[in-house]
């Protein structure tokens, strides 16, 4: 009987391979990955075994980080620019707008949470405006049972003041052009400064009538002149509001060293106008002044 050929000399002629040795533990290619092991013909191999996703010839199709940001909204190419997005960019609220600037580059900030303030305001213009345009035809033209413009000259040269052909003028001019300026809200500064300025000469004038203070005297009263005062230097300080022709300038809302160099100017023009067109002590009889 013909023997069978050896199957290992027929699988390549290859010795067969070690045995293990009694007791020995069994090893697997998986124990350790980057180490070389025996094919299982007992011959040494030097291939290396795949251990990345692309060794594995294996594609996860991620997208690149270039595509995501071409596929967003508003960000830039990145073929024209190699400069990183910022962060905002990939937020999902949008960054809030710039607020308007000025022409000195500040940006301006508003504040639309006013209340009742602007109504305010334009109520105390529209007193203050009328009050003053009430005063200025009645010595210009002679309405309410005012003196008209002749006799404003009379009085005023009675009662002490020089060159009435010009402090006439001057007041009557005072009393209408910035009494309708201030209720339309237009030049604030300007024509409140102009009110203040022509309020404090009546003042001085009145008060330096007779001797001692004035301010509830009768027929000689200064209590409406040093309201006035009062309120034209608070709207002059506090500027006209958004209800005004001055809607879009800075002392509408925002008064600050503008209005407070009016306010100086209009004390140093009454004074001046005073000292000038009369020249008496408004102070007489008042705390031992003389």
């Amino acid at each position: 009987m013909t023997d069978k050929p050896n199957e290992s000399a027929v699988a390549g002629d290859l010795p067969p391979a070690a045995p293990r040795p009694a007791g020995g533990p069994v090893r697997s290619p998986f124990d350790s990955p980057t180490e070389q092991f025996p094919a299982t013909s007992g011959v040494q191999t030097t291939e290396k075994l795949p251990r990345t996703d692309e060794e594995l010839g294996l594609d996860p199709e991620v997208p690149l980080y270039s595509q995501v940001k071409n596929a967003i909204p508003g960000t830039a190419d990145s073929t024209t620019t190699t400069e990183p997005s910022p962060a905002y960019s990939f937020a999902s609220i949008p960054p809030a707008p710039a607020g308007p600037v000025e022409s000195n580059g500040r940006v301006r900030r508003r504040d639309d949470r006013r209340g009742t303030l602007d109504l305010g305001l334009l109520l105390l213009r529209l007193v203050i405006g009328g009050t003053f345009v009430y005063h200025g035809l009645q010595k210009s033209v002679g309405w309410f049972h005012g003196p008209g413009f002749d006799g404003i000259k009379t009085s005023m040269e009675n009662g002490g003041w020089k060159h009435v052909d010009i402090a006439a003028p001057l007041l009557i001019t005072g009393e209408l052009g910035g009494g309708i300026l201030v209720a339309l809200g237009l030049a604030t500064p300007l024509a409140a400064g102009a009110l203040l300025a022509v309020i404090l000469d009546a003042w001085m004038w009145k008060q330096g009538m007779v001797p001692g203070f004035q301010y509830t005297a009768k027929g000689n009263s200064v209590e409406l002149d040093s309201i006035l005062v009062g309120i034209t230097t608070a709207l002059l300080l506090t500027g006209p509001g958004r209800l005004s022709l001055d809607r879009n300038r800075g002392w509408a809302t925002r008064p600050f060293w503008g209005s407070f160099a009016a306010f100086i100017a209009a004390i140093a023009a009454a004074l001046l106008t005073y000292i000038y067109l009369h020249g008496g002590n408004p102070l007489t009889g008042i705390a031992g002044l003389h």
